[in-house]
């Protein structure tokens, strides 16, 4: 019972994620309902079995604010999956900022990526163009859909349906 379930505000709307345990309270206390469910395990108890939750949708709006992804040195290498963004490379990952702190260089998700240790020495205190290298992607700074999105594994496959970008108006 290790898995995340998808919470949803009322309006369907992708709030975060929860564990097993607390969408069970949530439904248990009939604040939200059972959107999708695991087919082929079920929480057993000693009189009954109870669906194994997916997604769940709240039963009354809460507003939540938002104040965005940080910016921190784990949502940063999350946003690059683990990759250096020059070679692509997985193994000994730093962070490096496109225009040097020396240059006045700020940390914000336009400027921080992740490179592996070689690369990062390679550039050292230039700019990626004084020593041609390519990004694989330019630096964003990511949604909170986005993140949740990428998280998804296999067995998540029933969130795809509530990520979708909504369009604004």
């Amino acid at each position: 019972m290790n898995e995340k379930v998808l919470l949803l505000n009322q309006d369907y709307s992708a709030i975060a994620t929860c564990s097993v345990q607390k969408a069970l309270v949530l439904l248990y206390l009939q604040k939200a309902e059972l959107l999708a469910q695991d087919q082929l395990h079920g929480i057993k108890t000693v009189s009954q079995v109870f669906p194994y939750p997916l997604v769940v949708r709240l039963l009354r709006y809460v507003r939540v604010p938002y104040k965005g992804i940080s910016l921190t040195r784990q949502n940063i290498m999350r946003r690059d999956r683990n990759r250096c963004q020059y070679c692509g490379s997985t193994r000994n990952l730093t962070l490096d900022h496109l225009l040097p702190r020396s240059r006045g260089g700020q940390s914000t998700w336009y400027n921080l990526i992740t490179a592996c240790a070689r690369c990062n020495s390679l550039k050292g205190d230039r700019t990626p163009e004084e020593v041609q290298l390519k990004l694989e992607q330019k630096p964003y700074k990511p949604s909170l859909v986005s993140f949740l999105r990428d998280s998804i594994k296999d067995t998540d496959h029933a969130w795809m349906p509530f990520l979708a970008e909504r369009v604004k108006v």
